[in-house]
């Protein structure tokens, strides 16, 4: 067989799918080993570095000094970009929807060929005929929530507003043995409901979002695929 033929023989193919079956599986255990963070509607970012501050050169007394002083008249309360916050999520949400909705349509119709001389197909005449359509639809519907969050997140101020509100943002994750979960908190933080041990109840904090998700084959178990999704959309007719 010349180099340049197209054909190859059969060990060749042979070799050549087991190599492709193997790139196969070793991409499917490098994906399967990859952990994907769940999709989320916090702001970004959940973390940011402080903003550099002007450099003032020391001048330490014989009493003060530069690296250690605090002001008698500041708290260590969060007011800058950087600074840290505690959230106590404290979320208790019911809510309960009833709704029944039910038509009814219905139609007769009578008619009867009347008996005329001299017209052809003389075997329908006088032949009655009788039509009725009724359409019936009712529908219900109830639905009841009921939630439940407590919990505590420390996050990161990452915006200060003109008016000095500040945005903040952050996230907690936990590794279990069985995948990872992911606690998220962003919102806007008024300094004057800040505590002096500079922590915020979540019920105080404007654009509140909070998320409590997970991943791993638990979750993934729980999700319908995207097939079933498919036919999902138009099924039932």
């Amino acid at each position: 067989m010349k180099p340049n033929s197209p054909c190859r023989p059969a060990s060749h193919r042979a070799a050549s799918i087991k190599v492709l079956v193997q790139i196969v599986m070793l991409a499917a255990a490098v994906s399967g080993c990859v952990t994907t963070a769940p999709t989320t509607a916090i702001h970004q970012p959940m973390s940011i570095r402080p903003e550099a501050r002007n450099y003032a050169p020391p001048t330490n007394g014989a009493i003060f000094n530069v690296a250690s002083v605090r002001p008698l008249f500041e708290d260590r309360r969060a007011r800058f970009v950087g600074d840290i916050i505690t959230i106590n999520i404290a979320e208790k949400v019911q809510a309960s929807k009833k709704s029944e909705n039910k038509t009814t349509r219905s139609q007769n119709i009578d008619v009867t060929v009347p008996t005329v001389i001299g017209l052809p197909f003389k075997g329908v005449q006088g032949t009655a005929l009788a039509a009725s359509d009724t359409n019936n639809f009712a529908g219900k519907g109830e639905n009841t929530s009921s939630n439940d969050f407590t919990g505590t997140i420390t996050v990161t101020v990452i915006e200060v507003y003109p008016n000095g509100n500040l945005l903040v943002s952050g996230e907690k994750q936990i590794g279990l043995k069985e995948g990872e979960e992911f606690v998220r908190f962003s919102g806007v933080v008024n300094p004057n409901t800040i505590t002096s041990a500079n922590t915020v109840t979540s019920t105080q904090v404007a654009d509140a979002r909070i998320e409590y998700k997970a991943n791993g084959f638990i979750d993934t178990a729980q999700v319908m695929g995207w097939l079933g999704r498919f036919f999902l959309t138009f099924l039932p007719f």
